[in-house]
C-alpha cells in the first residue's frame, strides 16, 4: 500500500527517506532516520519496531545488511514485511516479505533502495530508482523525483492520500541546533507528491541559503522598485518587512538582494507566492 525510498547521499553524508501511502498520515509510522548512523523505511504490514530497533542496531555498528537480516530473523510475520534500511557507510538492505500484496518489489543502487508494495505497476520501484540517479541537486530534491516517477509509474493501486520527506544531516538543522534539515508531512491530501513538493519549496525559501554571488546588484531602478513596493505593502524598509515574512536570514545589506526574497516581494499578497517557484528555492 505504499512507496518509498531510503537513500545516503555520499558527497555530504545526508541520510533520507520519501514515501508516499493511501493511508493517513504515514509520516510517523513508515520513515525513521539519525544522522551519522542510518535511515530505515518500514512498511507492508508495519511492524514499526523496526525503525528504532534498526537504528539502535547500527547505532552500535551493526552494518544496515546484517542489522535487518537480524531483525527479520526474529520475526515471525516476516514474509508480510517491506523493510529498508541504509547505514552512515552507505550499506543498504532490503527485504520484500513472499506475502507482500502485488505488484510488490524493490530495486536498489548505489546508496540508494526504492521499495513498494500493492502497486498498480511492477515497474514503480525501478522508476524510482532512475529518477532518483538521473536528477540534480541534493539528496531531497532527488527523493522527490523519486516518488514523483513512482506517482508516473501509477502509484499505489488504492490511489493517494499521505506522504512524507524526511532527512538528516549532523548539525544540518534550523541554526545548527539539530540533526533535522527536512521533515515535511502532508497527512491528507488529492495529490500528496505534489503538496510535499510545494511544502519543501517553501521550506528551502525560508530556511536554505542561497549563494552570495547568485545574489542580484541593487542598481536605482531596482532600488525605486523596491521603496515602491515596501511602501504598498506598509513598509519602510526590506529589514522589516522580511521580518515579518521570516526571510530575515536572507537579508544582509543593501546594495544586494536574495532573488527568492525579490521573487517573494514580488509576490507579496498573491496566494502561494512563497510556495511557488522561486529562484534559487529549487524544485
Amino acid at each position: 500500500m505504499t512507496y518509498s525510498i531510503v537513500a545516503r547521499d555520499p558527497d555530504t553524508g545526508e541520510l533520507g527517506i520519501g514515501v508516499q501511502s493511501h493511508y493517513f498520515d504515514v509520516g510517523p509510522v513508515v520513515p525513521w532516520a539519525e544522522a551519522g548512523v542510518g535511515a530505515v523505511a518500514t512498511q507492508s504490514v508495519v511492524e514499526v519496531g523496526y525503525g528504532p530497533r534498526g537504528l539502535a542496531l547500527m547505532r552500535d555498528g551493526v552494518r544496515a545488511s546484517d542489522a535487518l537480516a537480524q531483525l527479520v530473523a526474529a520475526d515471525e510475520l516476516e514474509m508480510v514485511r517491506q523493510v529498508a534500511m541504509v547505514d552512515a557507510s552507505g550499506d543498504v538492505a532490503v527485504h520484500t516479505g513472499a506475502g507482500c500484496v502485488g505488484a510488490a518489489g524493490d530495486a536498489g543502487g548505489v546508496q540508494v533502495t526504492a521499495q513498494a508494495n500493492m502497486m498498480v505497476r511492477d515497474t514503480v520501484w525501478g522508476a524510482m530508482v532512475d529518477a532518483y540517479r538521473t536528477t540534480d541537486g541534493d539528496l531531497a530534491a532527488r527523493i522527490l523525483a523519486a516518488l514523483a516517477a513512482a506517482q508516473a509509474e501509477g502509484g499505489d493501486a488504492r490511489g493517494q492520500q499521505s506522504a512524507a520527506l524526511l532527512v538528516v544531516e549532523r548539525d544540518g538543522g534550523y541554526a545548527g541546533l539539530s540533526d533535522t534539515l527536512v521533515d515535511l508531512r502532508v497527512d491528507d491530501h488529492e495529490r500528496p507528491v505534489d503538496e510535499l513538493r510545494r511544502l519543501f519549496r517553501l521550506h528551502q525559501a525560508l530556511f536554505w541559503t542561497t549563494p552570495r554571488d547568485d545574489w542580484i546588484p541593487v542598481d536605482a531602478a531596482l532600488r525605486a522598485e523596491l521603496d515602491e513596493r515596501l511602501a504598498t505593502l506598509g513598509h519602510t524598509s526590506l529589514d522589516g518587512w522580511a521580518g515579518v515574512e521570516n526571510l530575515e536570514d536572507r537579508v544582509d545589506g543593501d546594495d544586494h538582494i536574495d532573488p527568492v526574497v525579490l521573487a517573494a516581494l514580488r509576490g507579496a499578497g498573491r496566494p502561494g507566492a512563497l510556495g511557488g517557484r522561486l529562484p534559487g528555492a529549487g524544485g
